[in-house]
């Protein structure tokens, strides 16, 4: 009865070592399935809602006060990297100005951004570095009246949530910039109206499904 305890005990202390042992070495496999937070997806493309996106601006008029007003079209997409690296496309739709004023909005139009021939813009960027909550840098191209030049937006933060209606993740920014218009060939109201235009842009935009 002894010999036989004492197999049974040491058979026992080797299952428990092999059962251990087993769990040890597969706690790599396990480790790599675990499924990936969002930045860390290799490429996650993110629409711009049109909701919550707009581009505002404001430039001095006649040195004094200073005239406001937004464009309410506004679409496009980015591409955040596993790399912390990101990629962005926008487009404004030039005929959609809007400073509440309706005669000087057709002023606009017609005058300053020829929207008839010119209908869009496009802000492009690529290689720009991002990192969640941290401030925010994007080196790119805004093609205006029929010019390309560089443009960097700028924002304190680009922070990221999940949205409690959607269950997607959302990602957005306030993100600021300045240009000078006779840049672009808007050299009408000059100097009476400024040149200097310093851009507001709102921007929010949602994960889209299957963009691992």
């Amino acid at each position: 009865m002894r010999l036989i305890t004492v197999t049974t005990r040491l058979w026992q202390h080797r299952r428990t070592a092999l059962w251990v042992g087993v769990h040890l070495l597969a706690l790599p496999a396990q480790a790599q399935a675990e499924p990936q937070p969002p930045s860390l997806i290799p490429a996650t493309v993110f629409l711009l809602d049109p909701a919550h996106t707009r581009v505002h601006w404001e430039v001095r008029h006649f040195g004094t006060s200073t005239s406001r007003g937004r464009f309410d079209a506004v679409s496009g997409h980015l591409q955040l990297h596993a790399s912390g690296t990101g990629e962005v496309s926008i487009s404004v739709g030039t005929a959609s100005v809007n400073t509440g004023v309706a005669p000087l909005d057709g002023v606009l139009r017609r005058s300053y951004l020829d929207s008839q021939e010119f209908p869009q813009a496009y802000f492009v960027a690529s290689g720009w570095r991002w990192k969640a909550d941290a401030p925010l840098e994007v080196r790119g191209e805004l093609t205006l009246h029929g010019i390309s030049r560089p443009l960097t937006l700028r924002a304190e933060r680009l922070g990221c949530y999940t949205h409690p209606q959607l269950h997607r993740e959302v990602c957005g920014a306030d993100l600021q910039a300045e240009l000078q218009r006779s840049d672009y060939g808007i050299t009408d109201g000059l100097p009476f109206i400024g040149d200097t235009v310093r851009l507001q842009i709102q921007v929010e935009a949602v994960r889209q499904d299957g963009s691992r």
